[in-house]
């Protein structure tokens, strides 16, 4: 069936049949318009809001398309037989008197409602563009075969909207000439171009879909794909790779001439730290050195110091530090030495050395016995192109490189698009500036970066740029699953333009990669989700940082937060900012407490990583099981605060991620729980404090300058408390005196150890006074010695309150009053009035014999729990700044000339007040002292 149209007075009516909507039933497609080639179709539910041009066209800067004729050139349409949606082609002939530049062919016209690629600019390499209504033309990459094709999304007001691609015929030229996006078309001259259309579902994306991926441009025959390649287990590991390095054979850094030694231990361990290290790692010897003798590109390999020996030992180094060694390959080396066949010599050196890949110079592609000759060597050789492989030789080969011969490339690659499993790396030098955009946008797109490192020179920026890619390659090889996928959607609508997001969903999780271009970075809601789960959580992998969803009305926006850049940087191979969003499953557990505890599980997993800070390849982190444990980050991690990663990993694939944050300053427990000999019966001076629950709502404190701990408890929570047995009374000189004589105990720094001692003897009638002047170390000894051990604060407390949380000590028959004097935001000092001095020392300087204030004993038969000594706890704290120990009870010392003094007197039960600790002579205090429990049976 052929449709031409010369005339625009000519009625043309193009019905083509194919099941647009089911395949029981044939539906129309039409052209018409009576003259110009138009389209509109007659399907009941599919229905084009308007007629449509067959394509729209520019010759020269002047844009036309078949609505109206052009008196410069005949175009005619023919129909094909074909059993997915229409195709056709459509005949460009010059009917003028002057050569003409034809381009920007665009299926259907171009429509401003329409998603379209064509050409956009006068660029040499790089002009196709794809369209989207609301948003500035991005700048794409098409496979290089096919630069010059048009394509277009269309909705219909039908539930099928329509998709149609068009290519140049190259062999259908006739007097022209045929450029990367034009063509030069001579009087008389011709051209054809390839259309075809279909229906698809749903958003533009999914149109994009069915022609590039699902029928790859129509490279290979529809459902003709060869993937068996692509399917080999032994060459899959490609497809997880995102790091590599070329380097010629005269790199100092490779082999140094000047001390005869090799040296790419040191780069590959200097690279392990700064980028966790090069997947890929390829030597260079032939060009530009191959030709100046008879020596073929194999003999250049054997002649490098050490021969092919040397070689396979590079190899084991580079398998042992995780890296694949590869080797160049020279495709146009036919006029050397000829005897050792091209075949044989990469089958010989892949054998002995033990070589991991080949990278195929100047070539796009590879080929079955290329393939076969790695193969007869061993398993797992990979064909590495420099140019990038079109859909058709994607059938032969696993991995390939956007040459940096285009320079500032164009964001989005569509080749990923097509072949996500493909291997893809993007080539590119450090030679010449900082190079962040390369890195960007393989990261935004999903795929590798190869450095290349043959420009020479030493860069000034590269230890910082590499540590920015390291940052990006964690992300990938961590989430690799994803970037597999074929259900991989490119450039989810956004709220602000010039910021760009792919979506790359897998089995278990979703990662959204990120790319800006606005130097004064964002943060805001910038794109919806349609579909949200509640059993998942969304983390900023780039800034670690969790997510929470903000609900507009009835929809859901993802809040992005990117960080800005040089505005001097844009239009530069530095500009650009990235993220990473995942949406991950709920399997974490992980819970924060008493400052730096840390309680967590997964519920999947074979491992679960700590970080001090974001995660780093200069960095090491914890590792543990999944099952449900407890640790002390600051044992962990000394003096660090802020932000810890928890990560849990399955098979190296990240699988969740959730973070906690210690405020700098937050005080931490740091003394660990103490268990003595069990008796049934209250040993001698101690006495039974029963098994109950412990609940304190309200805390007291001291001056909060230096920050206190978080409260033992919160409002509201109780605390099950076992019984065990107590000092009645603070210990005291004479059982301090017992114990030194006892044990022999000295501390190895006695500086005003026992200093109310007179040459380490108790003054008289002191005896049975509470002992001072000890540090915690002192205080423990003695305990130990005693077979017990310094209570917790929490069990000073409930000790001290009962179970019916006393504010005193005693029963107070009238209210104590407390006069609060404010004097900054971290003090108040509070005057206590109305408590009867029968029942405590008030604060008049004086130490007293324990026990002498009868009416002051607390229900469980305890004395001196206020206004005698502050009395030790086992609870010791650090903050990374400092470490204090919880003292309570206040004591019998009282300074009152200055707000500023340590707030003595008798205290509170529920007061809390830090002992800084800073040396033994600093911490042996007048009014410091302790009491002991035990525990019991």
């Amino acid at each position: 069936m052929i449709i031409t149209r010369k005339l625009q007075s000519l009625s043309l009516l193009i019905f083509y049949t194919f099941s647009l909507l089911s395949e029981q039933s044939p539906n129309a497609i039409i052209f018409d318009n009576k003259g110009p080639l138009m389209a509109h179709t007659a399907i009941p539910n599919m229905q084009v809001p308007k007629e449509l041009p067959l394509i729209s066209y520019q010759i020269g800067n002047r844009e036309y398309s078949t609505t109206v004729a052009s008196e410069i050139i005949d175009i005619s349409f023919s129909a094909e037989p074909f059993d997915y949606g229409v195709k056709g082609k459509i005949r460009f002939r010059n009917s003028s008197n002057d050569t003409i530049n034809l381009h920007n062919i665009v299926p259907l016209g171009r429509n401003e409602e329409h998603v379209y690629i064509t050409g956009k600019g006068s660029h040499g390499l790089s002009r196709s563009h794809l369209f989207r209504q609301g948003y500035q033309p991005i700048n794409i990459i098409l496979p290089d075969n096919s630069w010059e094709l048009g394509f277009t999304c269309a909705e219909t007001d039908g539930e099928n909207n329509i998709v149609a691609l068009v290519r140049r015929d190259n062999k259908s030229l006739k007097d022209g000439m045929l450029r990367r996006f034009e063509t030069t078309l001579y009087p008389g001259g011709a051209i054809e171009y390839n259309f075809w259309l279909d229906k698809y579902q749903g958003n533009w994306q999914n149109g994009m879909r069915l022609i590039f991926q699902e029928r790859y441009l129509y490279d290979v025959p529809v459902g003709g794909f060869n993937n068996l390649l692509m399917e080999r287990e032994d060459l899959k590991w490609i497809q997880s790779c995102y790091s590599a390095n070329l380097m010629m054979t005269w790199d100092k850094r490779y082999y140094d001439f000047t001390d005869g030694q090799f040296h790419i231990k040191e780069h590959l361990e200097k690279m392990k730290k700064l980028i966790g290290g090069y997947d890929l790692y390829g030597i260079w010897p032939t060009w530009p050195a191959l030709g100046m003798d008879q020596r073929n590109q194999w003999d250049m390999f054997r002649d490098l110091p050490g021969g092919f020996n040397k070689l396979k030992e590079i190899s084991e180094l580079c398998h042992q530090m995780g890296s694949y060694f590869f080797l160049c390959y020279n495709p146009w080396d036919e006029s050397t030495r000829s005897d050792e066949g091209h075949f044989d010599g990469l089958t010989n050196i892949t054998r002995i050395a033990n070589i991991d890949g080949f990278v195929l110079d100047t070539r796009g592609g590879s080929s079955i016995e290329l393939q076969d000759a790695a193969d007869a060597a061993r398993d797992g050789v990979v064909m590495y192109s420099e140019g990038m492989a079109v859909p058709r030789d994607m059938q032969g080969i696993v991995s390939g490189r956007v040459h940096n011969a285009l320079y500032y490339p164009p964001i989005l690659n569509l080749n990923k698009f097509i072949k996500p499993e493909f291997a893809i790396f993007r080539v590119a030098e450090e030679a010449h500036e900082p190079i962040r955009r390369e890195f960007n946008l393989s990261f935004f797109n999903g795929y590798g970066t190869e450095i290349n490192s043959f420009p020479a020179g030493r860069f000034e920026w590269s230890d910082d740029q590499m540590r920015y890619w390291g940052r990006l390659l964690q992300i990938q090889r961590e989430n690799s699953s994803n970037f597999l996928q074929s259900s991989y959607t490119p450039l989810l609508p956004t709220l602000v333009d010039s910021i760009f997001v792919n979506e790359w969903p897998g089995e278990s999780k979703t990662i959204y990669t990120i790319f800006n271009l606005h130097s004064g970075g964002f943060r805001g809601n910038l794109f919806e989700l349609n579909e949200t789960d509640d059993n998942n959580h969304y983390v900023d992998l780039f800034h670690h940082e969790e997510l929470q969803i903000d609900i507009v009305g009835d929809k859901k926006y993802m809040p992005v937060k990117l960080d800005g850049f040089n505005s001097f940087d844009l239009g530069t191979n530095n500009e650009g900012s990235v993220s990473a969003i995942a949406a991950f499953s709920k399997l974490l557990s992980v819970e924060l407490s008493m400052g730096d505890a840390l309680v967590f599980s997964s519920k999947n997993g074979d491992s679960i990583r700590i970080w001090a800070g974001n995660p780093s390849y200069e960095k090491s982190p914890a590792v543990f099981g999944i099952e449900e444990q407890s640790v002390k980050l600051l044992s962990v991690f000394p003096n660090h605060e802020g932000k810890f990663v928890i990560q849990v990993l399955e098979n190296d694939e990240l699988i969740d991620e959730r973070i906690v944050n210690i405020k700098p300053g937050t005080a931490r427990l740091i003394s660990e729980p103490e268990i003595t000999p069990r008796t049934s019966k209250a040993p001698e001076g101690m006495v039974l404090i029963p098994s109950g629950i412990f609940k304190c709502d309200n805390y007291r404190t001291g001056d909060n300058f230096i920050n206190y701990p978080e409260s033992p408890t919160v409002e509201g929570e109780e605390v099950v408390m076992s019984k065990f047995f107590m000092d009645k009374y603070p210990v005291t000189n004479k059982q301090y005196k017992d114990f030194l004589v006892a044990s022999g105990y000295k501390p190895n720094d006695t500086t005003n150890f026992l200093k109310h001692w007179t040459n380490g003897r108790i003054p008289k009638g002191m005896e049975n006074y509470p002992v001072i002047y000890v540090t915690l170390e002192d205080a423990k000894a003695y305990a130990r010695w005693n077979g017990k051990r310094l209570p917790s604060e929490i069990e000073w407390q409930y000790a001290a309150q009962t179970e019916d949380g006393n504010e005193w000590p005693w029963i107070q028959d009238t209210p104590v009053e407390r006069e609060e004097e404010f004097i900054t935001s971290t003090l108040s000092v509070w005057k206590i009035k109305g408590i009867e001095s029968t029942r405590c020392n008030l604060g008049d300087g004086s130490l007293y014999p324990v026990g002498k204030y009868k009416e002051g004993v607390n229900p469980y038969g305890l004395y001196d729990l206020v206004g005698s000594v502050w009395q030790l706890t086992n609870d010791q704290y650090d903050n990374t700044t400092y470490k204090y120990i919880m003292v309570k009870g206040g004591s019998y010392f009282l300074p009152t000339s200055s707000f500023w003094y340590v707030q003595g007197g008798p205290r509170e039960l529920n007061f809390r007040q830090y002992l800084l600790r800073v040396s033994p002579s600093f911490e042996r205090k007048a009014t410091v002292g302790f009491r002991c429990v035990k525990d019991t049976l």
